[in-house]
């Protein structure tokens, strides 16, 4: 089996290196922050210290970062540490034109590239049931396709270079729109002096049924597991959610689309993020929209 080198050890990279090394693979991880390399090897990773290390004799890469920069930036450092043919592929949810320059990096590397953000979020992460959008060359995502299916549950090949962030993107737009809706209904229904638990019971067996609803509805006490119930633990974190979606918006300016619900989402949860909610997991805007927060 390959040597991985995955780089980025927060807190979905972590645990998706450990799935790995659980997997079989020998996988050397590296993280710049010292507080997350601690974290990592509490979980049974043993980091190393510098990236240089890290990547020393790798045969294929991952890297799971928070933005564009920071992705092209590994990526120049990596590239040249890994053999000719090795594939390259990063998790990380960043901006469609440094997708498609970190693909033209490790093209002219000689390389093999996939874009692949994930869906699942921590949750996933531990359990190795993440949903992976793949952008990349046919023979690059087949390359890939062993290191993502330890990792995780569905993968799906969405097309060329970027692709999957474009998949991702408009994903999590509807994520982010419908978990507004949903938590505007509740809170709508409380005002009326309509049960929660009847609201869930006519909206999960009608048109208004969605996986914000039934899988994580963000009224707390109707669905075990979701975040409404434990405080708003997240989960996908509503800085997150409000990134994806000012990334959405900005691949539709680029596109010259038209996102006018996409608009309105990111200013609510911008105004969530500015309330205190933006460690909360983005279902608990329930809290600003039902007037707790």
């Amino acid at each position: 089996m390959p040597r991985i080198v995955f780089i980025g050890l927060g807190a979905m990279g972590a645990p998706m290196a450990c799935n790995l090394t659980r997997a079989g693979f020998e996988v050397a991880a590296y993280d710049r922050a010292a507080a997350a390399r601690e974290k990592a090897a509490a979980l049974g990773l043993a980091p190393a210290s510098s990236l240089e290390d890290a990547a020393r004799c790798a045969d294929a890469a991952v890297t799971m970062l928070q933005n564009g920069d920071q992705v092209l930036n590994v990526w120049r450092a990596l590239l040249p540490q890994l053999p000719k043919g090795a594939v390259i592929v990063d998790c990380s949810t960043i901006d469609m034109e440094s997708a498609r320059q970190a693909h033209d990096l490790a093209r002219r590397a000689g390389m093999l590239a996939v874009d692949a953000p994930v869906s699942g979020g921590v949750a996933g992460a531990q359990a190795g049931t993440l949903t992976f959008m793949c952008g990349g060359a046919e023979d690059a995502y087949e390359a890939a396709q062993p290191i993502l299916a330890k990792m995780g549950a569905r993968l799906f090949h969405c097309g060329g270079p970027g692709l999957g962030q474009a998949a991702k993107l408009c994903n999590n737009l509807m994520l982010g729109v419908t978990m507004i809706a949903t938590a505007e209904a509740f809170a709508l229904a409380a005002r009326l002096g309509l049960a929660a638990q009847s609201l869930f019971d006519v909206a999960s067996a009608s048109s208004g049924q969605s996986w914000s609803l039934t899988r994580y509805c963000p009224a707390p006490g109707l669905v075990p597991g979701a975040p409404s119930g434990a405080g708003y633990a997240p989960g996908f974190m509503t800085r997150l959610m409000l990134k994806d979606l000012r990334l959405a918006e900005t691949a539709a300016a680029e596109a010259r689309a038209v996102t006018p619900l996409c608009a309105a989402a990111a200013q609510l949860y911008a105004l969530y993020d500015a309330q205190g909610g933006g460690e909360k997991d983005f279902s608990g805007i329930f809290e600003m929209l039902d007037g707790k927060a």
